[in-house]
């Protein structure tokens, strides 16, 4: 018995092959009863049966193992259930027969409040509350439902049974094939589903409406929300059609089920979640209101229903054989859910957006707590914390830079081959390399062994020397550390036009690259820009002179928007990394005041508001000419946009109106403050006028929240009335994003406190942790004075991650990390040790920061100048 204990995997003596799984949910009493009957082949000799279990109570007397070439029945002697590592031992007196049997188990469980297992959301109907019974069994919960083998190896199929109430709705992965009615209660069946993870299983029952259609081939698509919704599905569904055939072309493959089922839930922690034919989401994630909801919202739907639905594919046909290949999962489906959009709305120039994916991933890869994308995982706990930037944002990028040196077509056919291949089965990250190598003859392996299994990327610095470039590669990290990892790095760069592109793979720590043939004499000041498009993953450091061409190259509108994202991200990194003085990042950001594209300018913006953060902990006395400066760089596409949406305007343009209004209200700008108090009073009178549409309620929610003081509080209150009048998450959100940003310490305390008040859904607190800079020490202290409860409530998912870093990353001091050491010394755990680790780094990185800009010579005077030189 002591051998099972503590152990990160199950054993494998024993394979189960189906469950036939019958629940019995109680949504008034908040509990279910159950049964299960699962078929078992017992692969070598044992007394013992181990599977997994948490959370339930197993009915004494339930418990039977019947082989399936005897008349025998094998009754445990003792039945255990060892909560710390949640496994169901089952001791028999004697060897089980080898060969198949029935495993057969009754148990009772919860209808838990923690957004995880078999669990209880709530919502509203004809004025009265109600339950609605939801499951989010990804990564290791579906324990909490039913006894099972539930890791991601163990595929069986799944023949599920429910008893509920007869006016509720009741879903599953597969289609209803009886329903029979039985007073107040009905028994619906579901068809038996093909060979799945148990982590894909899924059931709901509630009162919902849907909305429906077909693929071509015949799959029947629905969308369903709460009763009155059903007209905020609509979107979602055209977009899911859509993917399903994209998909079906792209991989190859039929889409496997028979229907494909997608639900919003109120409460649900992650976004969304890809089980088998019945998607799961967040209402912000899948619904969409003509009349109140913003381009950043449909377009937030569109991705991630394209990334839920890769899933069906990637992760559900072909799934990974242990946690450590989630980011094959993760990775995969953020990339080609672009790839989606993109098909489908290819005006919203998505693979420019994308580079937001990319940013993300190097934010935290630049951390010496970062980890490899694959991760070695020894206990469930461990899991939840890898669902991070590496595993998705890396994991996308260094699929789209193999793919970018593979080329397209390529890459595709030996995507096919490798799901054709490992379909109804498990893979592992070095099954897809082989693939991959097989369809195109390059050594895949060796190289992307060096991104997946180390940690970090390089930066490239190159130089231009007698007309040679001089490359060389280290290991960046955002606190300036000098690092040893040493990548295959696929190097490409243009030289004065793009006509030329010229690409080689950097397998050593250095090395030269003759530019004669580009070295005419009309060429000698050309710009050379590395890294073409950033489909790389990994920073480049220019010389002097390189970055002043560049420079030039970007006021003269030479180069593509990803090319100008990616020098400007790449000195902000630098300059963090404090190997760029913050006076040549600011002298960059100059040259990008007529800048005019989304993606860039967004990132801009959030360039800004770090900077700035930054800078007033460095140097206070600075701030009123840095927040001019910052105007500058907005004051011309804010006047291009203006606060009203033009006629047959581009998405981008909507999304970007929002941002920079919202920029220039951060930043103190008096005509932004005015207008928008204006707009925002007209808001209260009428919440359907034309002055406030939702592309720009945000800024000027942001704006009015600028103003507010405790004894001038009318604006938050007004708010807050919004906040509890609207029924659309999405607002909800939008106004629990801006009440934050106030810089009044008192009203921040009362903002933190509603987030932790019933008004606000669990999941969506976070939203409102993004506080001021004045706000920061209110958000530790009420951080520590609320730890136990916010343990109580997020303790068990990941979630309680959110708070760690958002509370504590923001802060600049050695003094604070070790107060936060002291704090957490005897409260750490498990699913919060790695975020803590990364939290203090990040605070550690900006206090090293700040001292090097108090200590450089002339930034007050370079400020000064760039504050008030006229253009």
């Amino acid at each position: 018995m002591e051998n099972f204990k503590g152990q990160p995997r199950l054993p494998k003596f024993a394979v189960p092959k189906r469950y036939d799984l019958q629940l019995k949910p109680d949504l008034s009493a908040c509990k279910f009863a159950g049964s299960v009957s699962i078929d078992v082949d017992i692969v070598a000799e044992t007394r013992f049966i181990v599977l997994n279990a948490a959370e339930l109570s197993i009915k004494p007397g339930s418990v039977s193992f019947s082989p399936r070439n005897s008349s025998k029945v094998f009754d445990p002697k003792k039945v255990e259930l060892v909560e710390e590592d949640e496994i169901l031992v089952l001791d028999f007196a004697e060897a089980l027969p080898l060969g198949l049997g029935v495993l057969a188990i009754g148990f009772e469980g919860i209808l838990n409040d923690r957004m995880k297992g078999f669990y209880r959301s709530t919502y509203e109907h004809n004025g009265e509350k109600k339950n609605m019974a939801v499951t989010q069994f990804e990564p290791a919960d579906a324990r909490r439902s039913f006894p099972c083998w539930d890791e991601p190896s163990f595929k069986a199929k799944f023949k599920i049974t429910l008893d509920v109430p007869s006016e509720l709705v009741a879903l599953s992965n597969m289609p209803v094939i009886e329903e029979k009615v039985n007073g107040p209660l009905k028994t619906v069946s579901y068809q038996e589903s093909p060979i799945m993870s148990t982590y894909l299983v899924a059931y709901v029952v509630g009162l919902f409406d849907y909305v429906e259609d077909h693929t071509s081939d015949g799959i029947k698509v629905r969308v369903y929300c709460q009763v009155g919704k059903a007209n905020q599905g609509e979107f979602a569904l055209k977009v899911a059609v859509r993917t399903l055939e994209l998909y079906k072309d792209y991989f190859a493959v039929p889409y496997p089920l028979p229907k494909l089922d997608m639900i919003a839930i109120p409460d649900f922690a992650a976004g969304a979640m890809e089980n088998y034919g019945l998607v799961t989401y967040r209402e912000t994630a899948l619904l969409y209101d003509e009349q109140h909801s913003a381009a950043a919202n449909k377009q937030r739907v569109a991705t991630v229903v394209a990334h839920e639905l890769a899933h069906q594919w990637f992760g559900n046909l072909v799934t990974m054989e242990w946690w450590t290949h989630l980011w094959l999962n993760e990775g995969f489906a953020t990339w080609v859910s672009y790839l989606a959009t993109d098909s489908i709305f290819p005006e919203w120039r998505i693979w420019t957006q994308f580079l937001d994916e990319l940013t993300d991933g190097l934010r935290l890869d630049g951390l010496a707590e970062s980890h490899p994308i694959e991760v070695e995982i020894n206990h469930a706990a461990e899991i939840d914390e890898i669902f991070d930037a590496i595993s998705y944002r890396k994991g996308a990028s260094v699929i789209r830079m193999l793919q970018s040196y593979l080329g397209a077509e390529c890459f595709q056919r030996s995507l096919a081959s490798y799901i054709k291949k490992h379909a109804y089965s498990n893979a592992k990250t070095e099954d897809l390399w082989a693939a991959l190598e097989e369809g195109s003859g390059e050594p895949v392996t060796k190289l992307m062994n060096t991104w997946t299994k180390q940690k970090g990327y390089p930066v490239v610095s190159v130089k231009f020397k007698d007309q040679k470039l001089e490359f060389e590669q280290s290991q960046f990290f955002s606190s300036g550390s000098l690092g040893d990892g040493q990548w295959i790095v696929p190097i490409t760069f243009c030289c004065g036009s793009y006509d030329k592109k010229k690409s080689f793979l950097l397998q050593t720590k250095s090395e030269n690259y003759d530019v004669k043939e580009f070295a005419s004499d009309s060429n000698k000041s050309a710009w050379i820009k590395l890294n073409v498009d950033q489909t790389g993953f990994y920073r480049v450091k220019y010389d002097e002179e390189l970055a002043a061409r560049l420079r030039h190259a970007i006021e003269n509108k030479y180069l593509t928007p990803t090319d100008r994202f990616g020098i400007l991200d790449d000195s902000f990194a630098l300059c963090m990394a404090r190997q760029l003085p913050l006076t040549s990042l600011l002298t960059l950001m100059g040259a990008y005041r007529e800048e005019l594209d989304y993606t860039v300018l967004s990132n801009l913006i959030s360039i800004t508001y770090k900077v700035g953060r930054i800078a007033a902990d460095a140097r206070p006395e600075l701030m009123d000419n840095i927040n001019q400066f910052f105007v500058n760089i907005f004051q011309y596409s804010a006047e291009k946009l203006g606060w009203d949406a033009t006629q047959g305007e581009s998405h981008l343009d909507s999304m970007l109106r929002g941002e920079i209004l919202t920029a220039l209200a951060m930043v103190g700008h008096k005509e932004t403050l005015s207008e928008a108090s204006r707009r925002f009073d007209a808001f209260l009178k009428d919440r359907n006028t034309p002055l406030l549409p939702p592309d720009t309620r945000k800024a000027a929610y942001v704006a009015v929240m600028q103003t507010v003081t405790s004894s001038n509080r009318a604006d938050f209150d007004s708010l807050l009335k919004v906040y509890r009048e609207t029924d659309l998450s999405q607002e909800k959100i939008r106004i629990l994003g801006s009440l934050p940003s106030c810089p009044d310490q008192g009203i921040i305390r009362e903002v933190l406190k509603f987030s932790l008040s019933p008004e606000v859904r669990s999941q969506d607190a976070m939203y409102a942790l993004a506080v001021s800079k004045e706000g920061r020490e209110v958000a530790w202290t009420w951080f520590k004075e609320n730890w136990d409860l916010i343990l109580k409530t997020y303790g068990s998912g990941f979630l309680i991650t959110r708070f760690v870093s958002a509370v504590v990353s923001p802060f600049a001091s050695f003094e604070k990390v070790k107060e936060v050491e002291e704090f957490f010394a005897n409260r750490s755990m498990p699913s919060i040790a790695r975020t803590l680790k990364q939290s203090l780094e990040r605070v550690n990185i900006n206090a090293n920061w700040v001292k090097s800009i108090q200590a450089e010579q002339n930034l007050g005077e370079a400020i000064q100048e760039l504050a008030y030189r006229k253009y």
